[in-house]
């Protein structure tokens, strides 16, 4: 017998208790970082998105594109603003950023994932009022908190075997759009849907302790000690902020995990070691 198909047959079996763990699960992916910037890592990403569809899994995609906006920014010889690490978001780059995030960056997820055997669908938050916001705050301009999610488009689209691809944008109260934090907008519509993994793909191996070692599990309040203590700093407390967002909004848990990896996203749900730092309720 053929040993190539022995060893996957083995592995077939050792991943069926997982498959069968997630079957018609949701599962909301943050989508940034270095899967966004490679030709090769996106058609990975495309080919486990379609994968996971393929066995059962509601995988709903949110994806970010600051560097891209960046690019658009610098071309078009627009200065940002920024107060307090965040970019002053007026009308005239909020167009920029929604022709980058909705035009670009969505289309070439979409596209990549047909290309994969799945049927995906882009959309944004300003759809079918899916994501309504407010000001995060006045001096930032047009940048959103969501406020409301409205999840019945999503369940829709999964109950027909559709992948959405959601571009981080929402609108106001007053019909005005709003750019929103990936991050936020991943773990708000995985509060509204309830789902079952909320993962925040990003450029490091997970959450990382004082000693530099990967933490592999977390409950919410070693989460908040670690914060208080300074374990966690920088750009690792709103990744682990949403986190605990997502959980207190009803997701069962949260996953930073590298998006560097090869198949990360399978990894963390079809094997027992997982690929990053799983953060759960307690």
């Amino acid at each position: 017998m053929n040993r190539d198909w022995i060893a996957t047959a083995q592995t077939l079996s050792q991943a069926l208790p997982f498959l069968q763990r997630y079957a018609d699960a949701t599962v909301v992916i943050k989508l940034g970082g270095h899967a966004m910037g490679s030709d090769d890592a996106m058609q990975e990403f495309a080919r486990d998105v379609a994968l996971m569809r393929q066995v059962g899994v509601h995988p709903v995609v949110v994806h970010g594109g600051g560097p891209m906006i960046n690019q658009m920014l610098e071309r078009l010889n627009i200065t940002s603003e920024f107060v307090n690490g965040k970019r002053v978001t007026d009308a005239v780059t909020m167009e920029v950023v929604e022709m980058v995030l909705s035009g670009l960056v969505n289309a070439r997820i979409v596209q990549a994932i047909s290309a994969q055997g799945g049927r995906a669908v882009g959309l944004s938050g300003k759809d079918s009022n899916l994501i309504v916001c407010d000001p995060e705050d006045p001096a930032l301009g047009l940048v959103g908190k969501p406020t409301q999610v409205n999840p019945t488009l999503l369940r829709d689209l999964a109950d027909k075997g559709i992948i959405p691809v959601i571009a981080p944008l929402g609108m106001g109260r007053n019909g005005e759009t709003f750019n929103i934090n990936g991050d936020t907008a991943a773990g708000a519509i995985a509060a509204a849907l309830r789902a079952d993994r909320l993962l925040l793909l990003t450029d490091v191996a997970g959450v990382k302790n004082a000693q530099g070692e990967v933490l592999t599990e977390l409950s919410a309040s070693q989460i908040n000690t670690m914060i208080a203590d300074g374990s966690i700093a920088g750009g690792m407390i709103p990744k682990t902020q949403t986190a605990l967002d997502a959980l207190a909004g009803g997701v069962r848990a949260a996953v930073i995990l590298d998006g560097r990896a090869p198949n990360a996203c399978l990894l963390e749900l079809f094997t027992e070691h997982g690929a990053g730092s799983i953060i759960r309720h307690g």
